[in-house]
């Protein structure tokens, strides 16, 4: 999906309306009308280009929200502090420092650019445009409940936890920059984004649609909320929705290491393209920072697998074959660790470099502009193998689960007599390593998360305080930034943060 030009004129129409990525401190955008920006299709798909763009950006799917996802999950470590990114597996976070506030930013910039997108729309179509703005209108519908998701994630409670407690301001229109929005109750932006994903579904096309959201993108996004929902029978029927599709197809075992050196495979269901001059973030990319240290120059070495996911690894599995061996150039001081750690196994993830030779997935040199894979196929089979099990067709949750499992060469295939909960968990965990899924599963399923804090030279975390945490604990939740606070003092702090500190 190559897109630079339409990228550049996408960018110059989304400034008419946002000035800053700041959420309440923006530009207003309450005095456009359908006709100074969006007066046709190919306007539409210039600025929808624009978004998917901004989304690929280091502070949401480019990195952050990525290795959110995975630096608190327990299943990577880190080598030592003082690394970009250690505040997340630490939970250092205050309102004043290490908020990772471009998520709140960049989230509401592109809620922002999606309701211009969808409002606008909406106001050719009661004007009786002519032209077929279905399925661009139902991509930002999709992206606006994305969105929406991720955020309420990040801010808000596990909706199976705690629905009435302080989630996100849910935004679905044009905000006026002196607006001093509130954040809604959890249940609202559910609602919301129920309501979104399925006014849009039926305007999807259901063909794959490489780089861009489309039915099927819509039914993981919606399965994957009704299940936070615990509505375990409505998501079994997305997740069947895309599985049944004959559009994917799950990689075999003997193509599953090759699949990451490829963009778009078989299995892709969803991508946000990232390309060497579009959205390359070079030494500061995922692949980066999980590769090796000492592999190349560029190699930062920030996070590697723990103990605790190479414990549950097969010795022939497949999946093996994207990591690399743990071995540190340069620090003869750690010598018996290193060599102890290399001779337990391989812990270093390569799938956001292509393959531990840094092929990437454009047949190129290039090794850092790796595409994002948002969905894939076998998340839907191993989430519908939860959902059958949860709602009782324990033969059906073995099927889906064993056409995972069947990637560790010596498994044994799981019956309806053997299948359980943990069973699926941990065959996710196998398969969704460095894919920033982990800890807002484990929140879901209100797991406890163990650390592996002294892998090299140990770790003292007084933040986290401890080698476990849970759901319960208040720093699962992001702070509101300080720099929010000043701009509406109002707006509700998250429990265990001081509105200053």
């Amino acid at each position: 999906m190559k897109k630079i030009t339409n990228i550049l004129l996408s960018l110059a129409c989304v400034l008419m309306f946002a000035s800053c990525e700041g959420f309440l401190d923006m530009a207003p955008t309450n005095q456009a009308d359908s006709s100074t920006c969006l007066t046709s299709e190919h306007d539409a798909q210039v600025m929808l280009n624009g978004l998917i763009y901004k989304m690929g950006s280091s502070s949401y799917y480019g990195r952050n929200f990525m290795l959110y996802g995975d630096a608190k999950g327990g299943d990577i470590t880190i080598y030592t502090g003082g690394n970009p990114g250690d505040a997340l597996y630490y939970f250092n976070h205050s309102a004043s420092s290490g908020s990772y506030s471009g998520f709140w930013s960049t989230g509401y910039n592109c809620l922002l650019q999606a309701n211009n997108i969808i409002n606008n729309i909406k106001a050719l179509q009661e004007e009786g445009t002519d032209e077929d703005f279905d399925e661009i209108l139902g991509q930002a519908l999709t992206i606006r409940a994305l969105i929406h998701f991720d955020l309420v994630r990040l801010y808000g409670k596990p909706y199976n936890m705690d629905k009435g407690s302080d989630g996100i301001a849910v935004v679905t229109s044009q905000v006026a920059a002196s607006a001093k929005l509130l954040r809604d109750p959890v249940e609202k932006a559910y609602t919301q984004i129920v309501t979104d994903l399925i006014e849009a579904a039926p305007m999807l096309s259901k063909k794959v649609n490489r780089g861009y959201f489309n039915y099927y993108a819509n039914q993981m996004l919606l399965g994957k909320v009704y299940q936070y929902m615990d509505n375990q029978s409505s998501a079994l029927t997305c997740f069947e929705n895309v599985i049944n599709s004959g559009k994917y197809a799950l990689y075999t075992p003997d193509n599953w290491v090759d699949s990451w050196s490829h963009e778009f495979g078989s299995e892709s269901i969803l991508e946000i393209a990232i390309y060497p001059s579009e959205g390359d973030l070079g030494t500061g990319s995922l692949g980066c920072y999980y590769m090796r240290k000492g592999h190349i120059n560029a190699a930062n070495g920030n996070f590697n697998a723990s103990k605790y996911w190479m414990d549950i690894m097969g010795a022939n599995d497949v999946r093996w074959g994207i990591m690399d061996y743990g071995h540190y150039y340069g620090d003869t001081s750690q010598d018996q660790r290193i060599q102890d750690r290399a001779a337990y196994g391989k812990d270093w993830c390569y799938k956001y470099s292509g393959s531990t030779k840094l092929a990437g997935d454009k047949g190129s040199s290039n090794y850092t502009a790796v595409n994002i894979k948002v969905y894939r196929l076998s998340e839907a089979y191993l989430l519908a193998a939860e959902a059958s099990l949860s709602t009782g067709d324990r033969a059906k949750a073995a099927e889906y689960l064993n056409a995972i499992a069947r990637r560790d060469r010596d498994y044994t295939p799981w019956t309806s007599g053997t299948v359980t909960a943990d069973a699926i968990y941990n065959e996710y965990r196998r398969e969704f390593l460095c894919e920033g899924k982990l800890f807002f599963e484990a929140c879901r399923l209100n797991k406890t998360i163990t650390f592996e804090d002294n892998a090299y030279y140990g770790s003292t975390v007084s933040t986290r305080r401890g080698t476990t945490i849970d759901r319960n604990n208040n720093l699962c939740r992001l702070p509101i930034s300080i720099d929010e606070i000043h701009t509406n003092p109002e707006i509700q702090q998250n429990p265990g943060y001081s509105g200053t500190e």
